[in-house]
């Protein structure tokens, strides 16, 4: 027996019906300079977003086609997060952070047919262009007019096109498993992995963090979206956020510390997300400065990406009130798995009790599934806080596949998705994880693979042999530290950081510190002991530990 219930599909777009009539006079606000802001209401944003839709109509976009956006966090490139999937078109938002190599590969694989960018990304449109991006038809810049630029197919004006389109256009009605949005993963290993979100994978997770109660995403939030846009649909913030009818605050081009500090004093912002590294440098921005920061409007600081470290989240609680949370997620799951909230029942535990479960990466979020799996075995462990495995999850909104890449194989084992994590769950269901799978090092919320830089390193002439492991860094949480046998005594760490640079990795995944010892420690089999190099860092700081590895 079916119910007897309407079939209207979960589309996101759906959510501008509620927003243009419950919240039409509430804001969108973009910073464009010192205490300069663009402001709009949602009402002008739906109106925006819908001439954007017919604009894409008019340059043949239709279902299926992917426009690609190089663009930082800003009104427009919002009006791209609705307008691209409203005609049923899928929105490839290209991560800035990825090398030039790693974003054509993205285009090239994704095959977008249109790319919305930024001015300060026409240099690299250009590169990319000259390259070879067989795909792509045409760019439009995302700015009032098409300013001077050495690209060599046609630039359309962003505003130019939206001025000639029509604001009443509709967005129609269609299957919800409809691909909306697609993200590459920040290429661990090897190339990045393609995700491509459905419609109503998406409207659900953003309705599982309009109900947290942590996060509070409200009418009366004043928020701040500083994780990038162009990576996991801003974690899916912008969504919530219009939902909900939250006053939206975007960070525009090239933000720094110093903009977070004046953007929360200026607009008294409420909550924030960011990167763990973000809250620690505006901890330290407003340490630095030479006057005091009333930061007091801010209650809720979610940091993601890593776990906040308890000496942010005390600074944030003691100085301003704030409280600071942290989520689970990965890009693969639309992205969030975990969110922390503390239950009623627990109230009751000591600070250090408490500070150690607002440690953990929280509950598993509405709707999703997780387990710890022995890899060994492949068997289910218990929720008994101690017994350590990989995770596994799935949900309404968990990657079934990755887009056109036989990796899948290796990462869906049935019909659950493997996180490449690994950790254990505590008896009330809190995640905590435990170390990353291949020692991968996730320094500033971004994952850098230690096997392809040891692999770089060995192509030196003037190395034996290398590997590689993540140490603890305040700012970062973590960074690449290298311990290289050479093969020449004139071998200097600059010759490397020259070399790694041309071999094609960005300046972020190149390590901090080389360390030229006369042996890297092997297990009993002939393997690096990355382990040991970790703990004698650890235990014994950096500058001992060059003692103890025998470095010069």
């Amino acid at each position: 027996m079916r119910g007897l219930m309407f079939d209207s599909q979960l589309l996101l777009h759906s959510f501008l019906w509620r927003t243009e009539r419950l919240f039409a006079d509430k804001q969108i606000v973009t910073r464009l300079g010192p205490a300069e802001y663009h402001r709009y209401t949602y009402r002008d944003f739906g109106k925006r977003a819908r001439r954007l839709g017919d604009a894409l109509r008019t340059l043949g976009i239709g279902p299926g086609d992917r426009v690609g956006t190089l663009a930082w966090n800003h009104y427009r490139h919002l009006e791209a997060y609705f307008g691209v999937p409203g005609i049923q078109a899928v929105l490839h938002t290209i991560n800035l952070r990825l090398s030039p190599a790693q974003q054509k590969f993205t285009i090239d694989k994704a095959e977008d047919r249109l790319l919305l960018v930024d001015v300060d990304q026409l240099d690299l449109v250009a590169d990319l262009l000259d390259l070879g991006l067989p795909t792509v038809e045409a760019v439009v810049v995302l700015a009032d007019e098409v300013p001077a630029h050495r690209i060599g197919i046609t630039v359309h004006s962003y505003e130019e096109l939206l001025a000639a389109a029509d604001e009443n256009a509709q967005f129609e009605e269609f299957d919800e498993h409809s691909a909306s949005a697609m993200c590459f993963t920040s290429a661990t290993t090897g190339d990045p992995k393609g995700v491509v979100y459905s419609h109503r994978a998406m409207v659900l997770q953003a309705m599982c963090l309009a109900m947290h109660d942590k996060l509070n995403m409200s009418e009366r939030q004043v928020w701040l979206e500083v994780a990038p846009m162009f990576h996991c649909n801003g974690w899916n913030i912008p969504h919530t956020a219009l939902l909900q009818g939250a006053t939206l605050v975007l960070p525009g081009a090239h933000p720094t510390p110093a903009d977070y500090v004046d953007i929360i004093e200026d607009l008294g912002v409420t909550g924030m997300n960011a990167a763990v590294t973000i809250g620690t440098m505006i901890r330290d921005a407003v340490r630095a400065g030479d006057r005091p920061r009333d930061l007091s409007s801010l209650s809720t600081l979610w940091l993601g990406g890593q776990a906040p470290s308890k000496a942010v989240m005390k600074w944030f609680a003691e100085e301003y009130e704030c409280e600071v949370m942290q989520g689970y997620g990965m890009t693969e799951n639309s992205p969030q798995i975990c969110f922390f909230a503390l239950k009623s029942t627990l109230d009751g535990g000591t600070e250090d009790e408490i500070y150690a479960l607002r440690q953990t990466q929280g509950l598993p979020i509405p709707l999703l599934q997780i387990k710890v799996v022995d890899q060994a075995t492949g068997e289910e462990l218990p929720w008994d806080g101690e017994s350590i495995g990989d995770f596994h999850v799935r949900s309404p909104f968990t990657a079934s596949e990755y887009y056109k890449d036989d990796r899948t194989k290796d990462s869906i084992v049935d019909g659950w998705l493997r996180t490449g994590d690994v950790g254990c769950i505590d008896p009330e269901g809190y995640v905590l994880l435990k170390d990353r799978s291949k020692d991968l090092i996730k320094s500033g919320g971004e994952w850098i693979s230690t096997i392809d830089l040891e692999n770089a390193l060995m192509l030196h002439p003037k190395v034996a042999e290398a590997t590689v492991v993540g140490i603890e860094d305040e700012k970062w949480l973590e960074r690449p530290l290298a311990c290289v046998v050479p093969s020449d005594p004139s071998l200097t760490p600059e010759e490397l950081r020259e070399h790694l640079l041309a071999e094609g990795f960005i300046k972020f995944w190149i390590p901090d510190t080389f360390l030229f010892v006369p042996e890297v420690p092997k297990t009993s089999v002939g393997k690096y002991d990355k382990k040991a190099i970790r703990g004698v860092v650890a235990d014994e700081g950096l500058e001992r530990a060059r003692a103890t590895l025998g470095a010069g």
